[in-house]
């Protein structure tokens, strides 16, 4: 991060401290990091804030402002609970709300950081006292002064990358690289982007829900909210990239399902703008046919098409960016504290301190990441002919999805197998138009052999892994994910499954602000359950218990 950046933490936003901050710093990079445990009405914000305003849902929020000087992390939720979960070395704080722990507000501090208040008590300011604030005759303002062995400093890294890899992943991977300043070397084995996973006519993007709002739950969300935003710097859906924001109708599958989504809508109270449950008869006249078991409808979720939106990111890169493209990488190798990339002849593709691997299935191919748990399942998506099934404006999904009518053609999918058969297969498009058709409520019906085959690149647990790779090679105890050796200056963008749209933009925000050592734009147990190393702390794990 530049040592031109200040990182405020605010436990409590308030719009005019938020305000008065950005003129504060003026021209100067700021970082405002703000808890928010209360709804908040951002209607009294500057409309570059109120577009991009997230729906009252837990979790961390990024935004950007329009010149890229201010960015504004919101973490909803409970103070106590958000401090724990934030990873950011912060400059400034104020305490709107005073945490219960002053330790865990003392980790995320930096040595010489100023504290301020607008009134502590006795109790309060004895705890700052000891977790080593120290106070000014004033009893509200402190000064953090660490104890024994600081925080190593911060090395600026060399903002030269290879990205292996030009799907979704790797696309976004160069274009947050490329913002932040970085030259970006991309390789592509094929002569064009968006040619593997990909490369399908549309995907879907839609939060998912549960009753636990587990963790893979709450990485969907963030990510489904992460990209609506970050989409807007691109134009826009429709605009900037082919598709439409034009809303996702997910039915229940049967009445015992629809008696738990009843239930989420009834606890968690999800915003009508993210989530919005419809009962039998609303859903049922939505879709133009029966719906007995009710459905989510999500107005902000709809369809893209992955390639255009790959031109997008490599477009917004500008000269920073260099193509390789119908290059294959073979052999990585580390020499003098920087990476080589070979093809298959041993010819040098490329040279550079960082390598971010991005290829999906294909990383598994490189000696370095052969040993993470990648497995390729097949997707066969179907296109039909616009008319063959009753048209929809939205995006309907049940066991299949079903993509309104574009230039023409209808996208139903996916199905999910695990062979390895790249050719479209007749069974597979019964599969789709069968289940589709039910949805619906129509017979189903042949149709000429058409659409696309695919394959999913997805780890054991259906998460993406986004950090640093590890090395399996070198022994040693791991019981936490630091204690796990890594490659240095090799990290890995993998693991997307059927979710690469949404998926992309912020993982490749995570890893940006990783090697730029920024705040992460994930909460810190977010952040290690998408950590690559998470397989072999396990690995290690179980081997020592036995």
């Amino acid at each position: 991060m530049s040592s031109n950046t200040i990182v405020a933490l605010d436990t409590d936003f308030d719009a005019a401290r938020f305000d008065a901050a950005c003129l504060r710093h003026g021209a100067q990079r700021l970082h405002f990091i703000a808890l928010a445990p209360r709804p908040i009405d951002a209607h009294q914000l500057p409309q570059q804030w109120r577009m991009q305003w997230p729906p009252f849902v837990p979790g961390l929020h990024r935004m950007l402002s329009s010149d890229g000087l201010v960015t504004l992390d919101l973490l909803i939720g409970g103070v106590d609970a958000g401090l724990a979960q934030l990873s950011a070395r912060i400059d400034e704080a104020w305490l709107a709300s005073v945490p219960s722990s002053m330790t865990v507000l003392a980790r995320l501090m930096n040595d010489g950081a100023r504290l301020q208040a607008a009134q502590f008590d006795d109790g309060q300011r004895a705890a700052l006292q000891k977790a080593g604030f120290v106070f000014d005759a004033s009893g509200v303002r402190a000064v953090f002064q660490r104890r024994g062995a600081g925080r190593a400093v911060a090395v600026a890294p060399e903002r030269r990358a290879i990205v292996i890899g030009a799907g979704l992943a790797g696309t976004a991977a160069c274009e947050r690289l490329a913002a932040r300043g970085w030259q970006v070397t991309l390789i592509e084995r094929h002569g064009q982007p968006a040619s593997e996973a990909s490369g399908n006519l549309a995907g879907i993007f839609m939060p998912q829900l549960s009753k636990d709002d587990n963790i893979a739950t709450r990485l969907v969300r963030a990510a489904y909210l992460y990209a609506l935003r970050h989409w807007q710097t691109l134009g826009g859906v429709g605009t900037g990239f082919e598709g439409a924001q034009c809303g996702v109708l997910q039915l229940a599958r049967d009445a015992e399902h629809a008696q738990v989504q009843r239930q989420i809508a009834a606890t968690a109270l999800p915003p009508p703008e993210f989530a919005r449950w419809l009962e039998a008869g609303e859903a049922s006249s939505m879709l133009g046919a029966p719906a007995p078991h009710g459905a989510w409808w999500f107005a902000q979720g709809g369809w893209a098409r992955p390639s255009s939106v790959c031109a997008a990111m490599l477009d917004a890169c500008g000269s920073l960016l260099t193509r390789r493209f119908s290059s294959s990488a073979v052999s990585l190798q580390r020499e003098h504290d920087a990476w080589l990339v070979r093809d298959g002849d041993g010819t040098l593709i490329a040279r550079a301190p960082t390598v971010i691997i991005a290829a999906g299935n294909g990383a598994v191919q490189l000696a370095q990441a052969a040993s993470l748990p990648l497995d390729a399942v097949r997707g066969q998506v179907t296109h039909l002919v616009q008319g063959s099934l009753p048209g929809l404006p939205f995006v309907l999904c049940r066991e299949a999805y079903m993509t309104p009518a574009y230039q023409g053609t209808v996208c139903v999918g996916a199905t999910y197998d695990a062979d390895g058969d790249a050719a479209l297969r007749a069974t597979s498009q019964q599969d789709n138009i069968g289940k589709v058709a039910d949805i619906l409520n129509v017979p189903a019906f042949d149709a000429p052999l058409a659409g696309r085959t695919g394959f999913r690149c997805v780890a054991p647990d259906r998460l993406p892994l986004a950090g640093a790779l590890p090395d399996p090679a070198v022994p040693g105890r791991c019981e936490r994910l630091r204690d796990v050796p890594r490659w240095p200056g090799l990290f890995g963008l993998l693991g997307y499954a059927s979710r690469g749209l949404i998926w992309a933009p912020l993982a490749a925000e995570l890893l940006a602000c990783q090697l730029e050592g920024e705040p992460l734009p994930l909460e810190v147990q977010l952040v290690d359950a998408v950590d690559p190393g998470r397989f072999l702390l396990r690995d290690r794990r179980r081997k020592g218990a036995a």
